[in-house]
C-alpha cells in the first residue's frame, strides 16, 4: 500500500492488526529492555565509588521483597488500623460528651482526667438544645423531630466519624508522603493482574479502609475508565471506620458468650476485625476478576510502576490534605446525607399506628427474610433506614429491639438512637434469640451490604451514571443476602 493511500482508518486498522498478535507481556518485555540498555549505558559512561547498597536500596529490598514484602505491609496497615480504632476512643466519647450524652463532658472529664466538672457545666448540647424548645414552648412532636431524629442522627455521625478519620488519614498521607504506598502497589500488582484489574487500586483499597466515599474519589488515579470502574465497583469491600465498631460489638459479644470474656474478649475482637477484611479482600478479587472477564471486559491497560525516592514528609501538607481534603470533605457529605435519616429514624419509631409504630410493621414484614438470612427483621430495617451512615446502624438496632412489644413497655424503650455497654449489648441480643449463628450472619451482612449514602453519592459523582451507581450499591447487597442465606441454612442442617 503506498504512503498516499494510508488514510487514518488504514493506519488504525494495521494497528489494531498488529496489536492483536502481541500478548499480554509484551509492555513488560518493552519497558524492561529500555531500562537495561538505559542501566547498560549508565554503566559504560559512570562511575561510582564502591560504597555499597545506599540506604534506601536496602529498605526497597526489604518492602517489595516477594517473601517480606508481605508481612511488613500487613504489620504497618495493622499497626495503622489498631491505632485508629484504639486512638479514637477518647475523642469520640469526648465528642459524644459534648453533643449527645446525659451529663455532658461530666462523665468524660472524671474518667479521663480525675476531675469534678461543677453540675451547672454538666449539659451537652443535646440537652441544652431540649431546654431551649421547652423554653419556647415548641410543639413536643416538633421537638423530637428536630433533636431525637435529625440532630441527633448527625451529632452520632459526627462523633463516631470524625476521630477515626481524623487519625487514619494524616497515617495514611503520611504514608503516601513517604513514598510508601507505591511499594505497596508494586507488591499488589501481580494479583491485580491475574484479576484483569489495575495495579493502582491496590492504594484505592487502602483509602477506602478510611472511608469507603474517599476510596472511590481516590480512583481517579485509575486512567483506563473499565478498570477505574471495576475499582469503584468493589471498593466497598473494604470495610470502612464506619464499619469498625460493629465489628468490634460483635466480636467482643462473640468471646463473652462463646468463651465466658475475660481476657480473651479483646483479642477475639481483634481478630474478628483483622478476619472480616481478610474476607473483605478475598471478595474484592473474586468480583474484580468476575466483572472484568464478563459486563466489564476488555483488554487490560498497562501499569508502569517506577518507584519514586523516599521522602521527608511535608507536615503542613499533609495536614492540609488529610484534614480539609479528605475529613471534611467526607464528613461534609456524611452529615448532608444524614439530617434526613434522623428523620426515617424519628418516624419508625415515633409514629404510631393502632397500637404499634411504624417500625414494628416493617420488622414484621421483614422478618421471614430475615430468619432466612439467619438474622431479623430488626437488622434489615436498621440497615435500610441507616442507609445514609454505617456509623448509627448499632444504635439503631438498639433503639429497635426496644419498640418491640414486651420491650417497649419497660423503661428503656425511648424512641430515639441509644447506644449501651457490649455486656448489656450482648444480654438484649441473647434475649432476642442472638447465637453464633446469628452473629457470624451479621457480620457477613456488615461486610457485603450496600454503600453508605455518602459513597453511593461520591459514585454517581464519578461516574455520572445512574446505571453503575445501581450496579455499585446493589451488587454487594445481593451478595450478602445469598451468602447470609446459605450460611445460615447450612448451619441449620448441620447443627
Amino acid at each position: 500500500m503506498s504512503e498516499k493511500n494510508l488514510t487514518a482508518e488504514n493506519y488504525l486498522s494495521q494497528i489494531d492488526s498488529l496489536r492483536q498478535g502481541i500478548d499480554d507481556h509484551f509492555r513488560d518485555e518493552l519497558v524492561g529492555e529500555i531500562y537495561t540498555h538505559a542501566t547498560a549505558v549508565t554503566d559504560a559512561t559512570v562511575t561510582e565509588l564502591d560504597k555499597g547498597p545506599a540506604w534506601d536500596e536496602k529498605l526497597d529490598w526489604l518492602l517489595t521483597h516477594p517473601i517480606w514484602g508481605w508481612p511488613l505491609m500487613i504489620f504497618i496497615f495493622a499497626s495503622v488500623f489498631w491505632l485508629t480504632v484504639a486512638g479514637a476512643n477518647v475523642p469520640s466519647a469526648f465528642l459524644a460528651g459534648l453533643l449527645i450524652e446525659e451529663g455532658g463532658l461530666g462523665e468524660w472529664v472524671s474518667e479521663y482526667l480525675g476531675m469534678v466538672l461543677p453540675a451547672g457545666m454538666c449539659y451537652s448540647l443535646y440537652e441544652m438544645l431540649h431546654s431551649l424548645m421547652t423554653m419556647i414552648h415548641a410543639p413536643g412532636w416538633m421537638s423530637s423531630l428536630l433533636i431525637d431524629g435529625i440532630y441527633l442522627c448527625v451529632a452520632w455521625v459526627v462523633s463516631v466519624m470524625l476521630p477515626p478519620m481524623a487519625i487514619f488519614f494524616p497515617l495514611f498521607t503520611l504514608l503516601e508522603d513517604l513514598g510508601y504506598l507505591p511499594r505497596i502497589a508494586f507488591n499488589m500488582d501481580p494479583m491485580f493482574k491475574k484479576t484483569g484489574a489495575h495495579g493502582k487500586q491496590a492504594l484505592t483499597m487502602a483509602m477506602g479502609f478510611g472511608c469507603n466515599a474517599a476510596g472511590i474519589t481516590a480512583c481517579r488515579i485509575i486512567d483506563s475508565p473499565r478498570e477505574k470502574l471495576i475499582a469503584i465497583i468493589t471498593n466497598n469491600f473494604m470495610i470502612c471506620n464506619g464499619r469498625f465498631p460493629t465489628v468490634i460489638a460483635i466480636g467482643a459479644i462473640i468471646a463473652s458468650t462463646q468463651l465466658g470474656g475475660g481476657v480473651w474478649a479483646g483479642t477475639v475482637a481483634a481478630l474478628t476485625v483483622i478476619g472480616v477484611v481478610g474476607i473483605g479482600v478475598v471478595f474484592m478479587f473474586m468480583v474484580n476478576y468476575a466483572l472484568s472477564r464478563t459486563v466489564l471486559r476488555g483488554q487490560s491497560s498497562t501499569f508502569t510502576l517506577e518507584l519514586p525516592p523516599y521522602r521527608k514528609p511535608a507536615i503542613l501538607r499533609i495536614i492540609y490534605t488529610s484534614l480539609i481534603d479528605r475529613t471534611l470533605f467526607v464528613l461534609a457529605r456524611a452529615c448532608a446525607v444524614a439530617a434526613p435519616a434522623g428523620v426515617a429514624i424519628w418516624f419508625v419509631a415515633n409514629v404510631s399506628i393502632g397500637d404499634h409504630t411504624v417500625g414494628v410493621y416493617i420488622m414484621n414484614f421483614l422478618q421471614p427474610l430475615g430468619w432466612l438470612m439467619g438474622l431479623s427483621g430488626v437488622v434489615l430495617l436498621a440497615y435500610i433506614i441507616a442507609i445514609p451512615a454505617n456509623e448509627i446502624v448499632m444504635p439503631t438496632v438498639i433503639m429497635l429491639i426496644l419498640l418491640l412489644p414486651g420491650v417497649a413497655e419497660t423503661n428503656l424503650a425511648t424512641g430515639k438512637m441509644v447506644e449501651v455497654g457490649n455486656d448489656e449489648l450482648g444480654q438484649m441480643l441473647i434475649a432476642q434469640g442472638w447465637n453464633l449463628m446469628t452473629c457470624v450472619c451479621f457480620l457477613t451482612f456488615v461486610l457485603l451490604h450496600n454503600p453508605c449514602g455518602t459513597t453511593i453519592w461520591t459514585i454517581w459523582k464519578e461516574t455520572n451514571s445512574l446505571k453503575w451507581t445501581l450496579v455499585a450499591t446493589f451488587l454487594p447487597v445481593v451478595m450478602g443476602i445469598i451468602a447470609c442465606i446459605i450460611i445460615a441454612n447450612t448451619w441449620r442442617l448441620i447443627a
